[in-house]
This record gives C-alpha cells, structure tokens and sequence, in this order.
C-alpha cells in the first residue's frame, strides 16, 4: 500500500498565501496590476528596439530577449499565483507541474545567462575598435542561440531529476508555483542521485553566469581606471549602470533562495522573495533601461511625438 502511494501521486495542491483569506482579493488586484505593467512594459521595449534604428546594436539586440523572456518567466508563475489567490488554492496535475518547472526552469535559467551576456557586451564595448569585430550580427545570434539551448537542456535535466523523486509525505505545496525547494521537501525515499544532478547543473547557471559577470566587471572597471579625465570614466561606467541594477536584484534573490538551506517549511520570507524574483522584477527591467538609459528616453519622447504629430 505504501508502495502504492509513493508511485501514483496524480496531483499537487498549491497553498501559497490562503493563510490570509482577507488578503486575496487585494493580492489578486495588486498582482493583475504588475501582470499588466510587465506586459506592457517589456512589449513596449522589444517594439521601441525594433523600430528605432539608434538601438539596433548589440546591446538592445540582447535587451529585446532579455525582455521576451521576462514576459514568458513571468506569464509562467503570475496567472497561475492570481488562480491560487481566486480559489484559495490550486489544484496542478502531475504533469501541469512539471510542465510548469520546465519552462520556469527554462527562462530563469536564460535570463542568467543573457544577463551574463549583456556584461560581456559591456566589458567589450569599453573598446570601441574591439567591439565592432568581436559582437558582429552573426556572433550575437550565436550567443543568444547559445542562451536559449544551454536553457533547454538545463531545465530538461532539473525536471527530469525533479520528477523522478518520489512523493509520499503529502501533495501540498505551500509556495506559489511548482519550484524546486518544496518539491524536495515533498520528496521521500533516496533522493541522493537526483539532488546531486540537479545542484550539478544550479552551479552551471547562477555560479556560472556570477563568474562570468563579475569577471566581466573587473576588467571593464581596470579599464575604466586606464581613462584619464574623471567626466570620461563616469560616462563610460554609466552605460553599465542599468545592468548592475538588474544583476543585483536578480542574482541578490536568486542566491537568497536557490543557494542556501532550504531545509525546514517554506516561510513567508520565501513566498515575497519568489514573488520579488517572478513577478516585481520582470516589472522593473524595462523601467530601470528605460528611466536609466539617455538612448532609451530619447527614442521613446521621438515616438511619442510622432504620435503627437498624428
């Protein structure tokens, strides 16, 4: 019987939030309204590098896919927290939560390595002559194709190892959606092989790509002190600015949930972090491009007077 019941676990039962029944609508109200934001935002961002030549470099060309797949990580996670909020609770098929880890799994992990991307694209920008023979059209197609494959199989191996734990201890979920830590909270019987795997390929993404980023930092940094007069330094460090601010918030919660133990019940501190990192900041990335970025603001107030013309 309880070989039975670690084998056929057919559903999961997400209970994120509904400790607060009074609390529902308003949270459901709030997150529709950051849903939207992050549509529109990050919709707004890919049309206005397309249609505004100034911004067809490099840069932007990475930033556009930055912002698909901050439209796609969010639209995985946000409707789904807004149903859990509507019934209190949400019942996901065993299927529909893998699926649903996948393709978190999946665009979280190119987020990490656009980002990782993006300050390469800087450290290479400080020299101009450089920049023109190293980020050709074909190189950034090459590197953003490379992002969304390195994706793929990272999220292939996490869900497959996930998802061959077994589950006996009960089919709660008391987050926001189908993640890692309390699957493996869940998990029973030897879970050594899978765990390893699945910490394997984490060092692969968030380590990885921090290396690569931090790497990348200190070098455009040595060659930021190379610049003799100080208005040239602090024009060539602005251009990171936006960058640093998305690093920062999206590695700072990242290592806040994935690289530390997670043994214990989810706390409430866990479910706003993952809120924070799913939902708020797909919200804020093309505010902080486009309130931080003087090439950004300038294409927007030329297509904003267009449409003022018309």
């Amino acid at each position: 019987m309880a070989e039975k019941n670690l084998t056929f676990v057919t559903e999961f039962l997400l209970i994120g939030f509904t400790d607060y029944p009074g609390r529902a609508f308003p949270l459901f109200f709030l997150f529709l309204f950051i849903y939207l934001i992050t549509l529109s935002g990050n919709v707004g961002m890919i049309i206005l590098i397309c249609v505004d030549r100034r911004l067809h470099t490099p840069m932007y060309f990475l930033l556009s896919h930055l912002s698909f797949t901050d439209i796609c990580y969010s639209s995985v996670t946000v409707p789904q927290l807004m149903a859990v909020l509507l019934e209190l609770g949400a019942t996901l098929s065993y299927t529909r939560c893998a699926a649903q880890f996948f393709l978190f799994t999946f665009f979280g992990s190119i987020d990490c390595y656009l980002l990782a991307l993006m300050a390469y694209d800087r450290y290479v920008a400080v020299g101009p002559l450089l920049y023109v023979t190293i980020m050709t059209q074909g190189a950034r197609l090459r590197f953003v194709a490379g992002a969304y494959v390195a994706g793929f199989f990272s999220a292939l191996v996490r869900t497959v190892s996930a998802f061959t734990l077994s589950f006996c201890k009960n089919n709660e979920i008391d987050f926001i959606f189908c993640d890692l830590p309390p699957l493996l909270k869940l998990s029973c019987g030897d879970s050594y092989t899978q765990e390893v795997v699945i910490i394997v390929f984490a060092i692969f993404v968030i380590p990885a790509c921090m290396v690569v980023i931090l790497v990348s930092y200190l070098f455009i940094i040595m060659a930021i002190m190379k610049i003799p007069s100080a208005g040239g330094r602090a024009k060539t460090f602005s251009t990171c600015a936006s960058h640093l601010t998305t690093v920062s918030l999206f590695f700072g919660t990242l290592i806040f949930m994935y690289l530390r133990d997670n043994s214990g019940q989810p706390s409430e501190e866990d479910r706003v972090v993952s809120v924070f990192y799913t939902a708020v900041i797909p919200m804020l990335n093309p505010l902080i491009y486009s309130l931080r970025n003087k090439e950004v603001k300038e294409a927007l107030k030329k297509i904003l007077n267009r449409a003022k013309l018309c």
